[in-house]
């Protein structure tokens, strides 16, 4: 176990930017309070982002995902997002109901760098606007409205340090534990793990609306 002293620990901004500067230039002028046509395009770009809460039980990030133009620019500081089917513990809506802050970080395959967008969200059940986003007949339990207060771009370090796009670094499925194995160990084998990954692929693709 390693050993950690108290005298290395960094409680306070001061004593941060002496390790890191304050931030400056470019990582200073790219952030702005609205959604310039430039990051409009990203987003509209993007088939999956990252949504990241915080509520009275704690933080979240959960995966959200579509087509690109999933995610709607309705004007240049507010996005609409459908809430399509996921495990269903809704960690991000009790959150919002609880503190709207929310910071949303986009991914567009093949691109290094990410878009992060930071605002307040709500969440809403509108009919009219539950209908446009409506897939197969199917529409979303609920849209969020995100009112934009900071975007910025984020440049493609961590992407080319992980080579994330890579397909040579592609890892095969079968070299991790499957879901239903996970489940089964971690439950005591309350759940039968072979059972739950019979044909799970196939469940996920029925209900993906």
């Amino acid at each position: 176990m390693i050993t950690v002293s108290e005298t290395h620990r960094i409680t306070d901004v001061e004593t941060l930017e002496k390790l890191y500067g304050a931030p400056s230039g470019a990582a200073v002028e790219k952030e702005i309070n609205f959604l310039h046509p430039h990051y409009q395009r990203l987003i509209a770009a993007s088939p999956f982002f990252v949504l990241a809460t915080g509520g009275p039980d704690g933080m979240d990030a959960s995966p959200r995902g579509d087509a690109p133009g999933f995610v709607v620019v309705e004007d240049e500081k507010t996005l609409l997002v459908p809430d399509r089917p996921g495990n269903n513990r809704v960690d991000s809506l009790r959150n919002i109901v609880a503190d709207p802050r929310v910071a949303l970080l986009f991914l567009i395959p093949g691109i290094g760098e990410t878009l992060r967008v930071n605002g307040r969200a709500e969440i809403r059940t509108d009919p009219a606007l539950l209908q446009r986003f409506g897939v197969g007949g199917k529409l979303p339990r609920s849209v969020l409205v995100v009112r934009v207060e900071t975007v910025f771009f984020q440049c493609a370090r961590a992407l080319f340090r992980s080579k994330l796009w890579d397909p040579a670094r592609h890892v095969e499925r079968t070299s991790l534990p499957s879901l239903g194995t996970i489940l089964s160990d971690i439950t005591h084998a309350r759940f039968d793990g072979k059972e739950y990954d019979k044909g799970l692929y196939e469940r996920l693709s029925r209900a993906l609306y």
